[in-house]
């Protein structure tokens, strides 16, 4: 079962395909995902306006209170 940020992530960008063409990847890694990889956090943020503090906040720590909100 996948995260929801994760899922949420991924339908935002236009589905795993999609995914894997913005951030220059296999279509095969993104569908192994169960997580979002804290490597591929910030590019996944930057992709689909999803916080790296929400796809990951066990690394990146609980999202600003501006982000919190939005």
């Amino acid at each position: 079962m996948k995260d929801h940020a994760l899922s949420t992530a991924i339908e935002r960008a236009g589905g795993p395909n999609a995914m894997a063409k913005a951030l220059g990847i296999s279509h095969q890694a993104v569908v192994q995902w169960r997580r979002c990889p804290p490597t591929r956090a910030v590019a996944i943020e930057e992709a689909t306006g999803i916080s790296r503090h929400i796809l990951r906040p066990d690394v990146f720590g609980p999202a600003p209170a501006d982000e919190a909100a939005a």
